[in-house]
């Protein structure tokens, strides 16, 4: 199978303004994401896709391939749908512009799973064991699954609720990389968007609440976004050595 590594990055941010180009050590973020994307073994391709030429011309720049989208869409999931419908390929993996730190054995895992998986589950995802103070964090989507690591429930609340704190059962912390079928992620942005969805804000919901199913891979990361200034500093200090 064909498998394209799309990275949307939007210019505009409310709490950081122009994050895709945010220097750190010399090179805009982006590029260190692009760069962990490139080394993952199950990607033919990596295409950073943006709404401002900046981001374009910063991305041709380290000899990177992008392209230009829509400045209108409502996210991610929908840029990469309009890149992706020009492409010849059968898997497309949605990899967060802001998270440098990325292993591409993640990456790996997800695209490798979805390829994997019966044509019945057109998306897949990520996970990991959430920490007890991610657990109660509305910031860090939990996911719930079932015996064969299907998602049964995304929440920013803390799921399950541990009535009984001695059992042994963990609390998943959702990661943000998402692989779908080609066909689905057309059909996808095309869904109007669900209750569910729109009480949680998690546009994941949309593909459950439509009945789809989502295959979960549970990796060894923690997550670490830049979202804000601060974010941005921390992601400097643990760069630092690299």
């Amino acid at each position: 199978m064909r498998t394209i590594g799309i990275i949307p990055a939007r210019y505009a941010s409310t709490r950081l303004p122009g994050k895709p180009l945010a220097d750190i050590w010399g090179k805009p973020l982006i590029q260190y994401v692009y760069e962990q994307a490139r080394k993952a073994e199950s990607l033919n391709e990596v295409i950073v896709a943006t709404d401002d030429e900046r981001v374009l011309r910063a991305v041709q720049g380290f000899g990177g391939k992008a392209m230009m989208t829509s400045p209108d869409h409502p996210s991610g999931t929908d840029r990469c749908a309009e890149v992706a419908k020009e492409l010849e390929c059968d898997l497309v993996i949605n990899i967060q512009g802001d998270e440098p730190l990325i292993p591409p054995s993640v990456i790996d895992r997800v695209a490798q799973a979805l390829g994997e998986s019966s044509p019945d589950i057109p998306m897949c995802s990520a996970a990991t064991i959430a920490s007890p103070e991610e657990r109660g964090n509305p910031n860090v989507v939990k996911v719930v699954m079932d015996k064969n690591n299907l998602a049964l429930y995304f929440s920013r609340s803390p799921i399950p609720f541990l009535r009984h704190p001695l059992t042994s059962t963990s609390t998943f912390r959702h990661i943000g990389i998402y692989g779908y079928r080609k066909d689905f992620l057309l059909k996808f942005v095309s869904l109007s968007q669900t209750p569910l969805e729109l009480t949680e804000s998690l546009e994941q919901l949309r593909a459950l609440e439509y009945g789809f199913k989502i295959k979960i891979v549970i990796v060894d990361y923690s997550p670490v976004g830049v979202d804000t200034p601060e974010d941005l500093e921390r992601v400097r200090e643990m760069l630092r050595c690299r």
